[in-house]
């Protein structure tokens, strides 16, 4: 009996319910991820092994830079202590700030303050585009009389009185040992003698102390 044979069909597979749903899934992730800011100021800081994370809140951050120049911050969500820094500040060294000026520096974020005293009142009146790219000079620390970042730690020592203050340090690995010098100088000056730095974790060499000593505890 000749066999039977059956007509081939090619298979279709109907894909535009699949390209629906990635589409779908691409907006969402457009439009749901957050990306990270560009930093204001960009540092390359040194490596180390410490693991433990540094904690972000209630921060005071003095930043070094390979230049040499030193800058001063506190993080976004202190809006009230911000506001008694600036007017420790504008009293102690007579700078005649408005309320307005004042108020920039209460409630800009992520921005950093990187100019001598003599330049503060016209660096409070431009907004954060017109400051976007600008090469600020920083603040003055190496003139031994004239430390201006003294000044700053001692109006957030006052504004943190009471609180917790998460002093932290970030400096770049190329920043000059003077600098940071004249820095540690400015806590000493006003009794802060507790401080975090700032560093790019790496993992433990194989081989080292310290390896041995993680490998022993873990078994």
């Amino acid at each position: 009996m000749p066999k039977i044979k059956i007509p081939r069909k090619s298979t279709i597979i109907d894909m535009t319910a699949m390209c629906d749903v990635a589409f779908l899934l691409l907006s969402f992730f457009i439009l749901a991820t957050q990306f990270k800011p560009p930093e204001a100021l960009e540092v390359v800081t040194p490596t180390s092994v410490q693991t433990k994370v540094v904690d972000m809140e209630r921060v005071v951050m003095v930043t070094m830079d390979k230049d040499g120049r030193v800058f001063f911050a506190v993080s976004d969500d202190m809006d009230k202590q911000k506001a008694k820094i600036i007017e420790s500040v504008n009293t102690a060294k007579n700078l005649n700030l408005t309320d307005q000026e004042k108020a920039m520096f209460s409630h800009m974020a992520g921005s950093y303050v990187g100019v001598p005293f003599s330049q503060l009142k016209s660096f409070l009146q431009k907004t954060p585009d017109q400051l976007a790219g600008t090469n600020l000079p920083g603040i003055p620390v190496l003139d031994t009389l004239n430390n201006e970042l003294q000044v700053w730690m001692r109006a957030s020592a006052e504004a943190f009185q009471g609180g917790t203050m998460n002093l932290l340090v970030k400096g770049d690995n190329d920043a000059k040992y003077p600098v940071f010098k004249a820095v540690i100088d400015a806590f000493k000056k006003n009794e802060i003698f507790k401080f975090k730095i700032v560093t790019n974790p790496e993992n433990v060499p194989p081989g080292s102390e310290l390896s041995k000593k993680k490998s022993t505890k873990s078994t």
